[in-house]
């Protein structure tokens, strides 16, 4: 991977998820309350051949999301993350079936998510406001 695309996944995934946050939690401390969620990867949990710096880029999302916790916690402000695993979306959409049935072996529920369970698991996160610092990994178990 050239210098320029490892740049681009880094300012993307890592600084994008910062600058935007960023963005939002001035508010937030002023009105003393608030709930981040940021969206990381089971790949930033468990890494992947081939994706090293895709893997890099969502776990410093995750490191992100849990310095932030501590650091705003005291505030009212809960940050914490979600971690899909493999979601039915144009992206899984346009893998060959060879490629799809080898990624469904490795996930116990045998299936893809859909992002209908992504979206549930955000809201779970904005109702429970006693977690904080966490990630929730939506993904059929293939983090276990």
């Amino acid at each position: 991977m050239s210098p320029e695309k490892i740049e681009s996944v880094l300012k993307t995934n890592l600084l994008g998820s910062i600058l935007v946050t960023r963005a939002f939690v001035r508010g937030m401390l002023k009105t003393r309350r608030g709930c981040i969620i940021n969206v990381t990867s089971v790949v930033g949990l468990m890494g992947s051949s081939g994706q090293s710096v895709y893997a890099s880029s969502k776990a410093g999302v995750l490191g992100f999301t849990r310095s932030l916790a501590r650091e705003v916690g005291s505030r009212n402000i809960q940050v914490n993350a979600i971690a899909p695993g493999m979601i039915e979306t144009d992206m899984t959409n346009s893998l060959s079936d060879d490629v799809k049935a080898s990624l469904l072996l490795r996930i116990p529920t045998g299936r893809f998510g859909r992002v209908d369970e992504v979206a549930h698991a955000a809201v779970f996160l904005v109702d429970a406001t006693y977690v904080n610092g966490q990630c929730l990994n939506v993904c059929g178990g293939l983090s276990a």
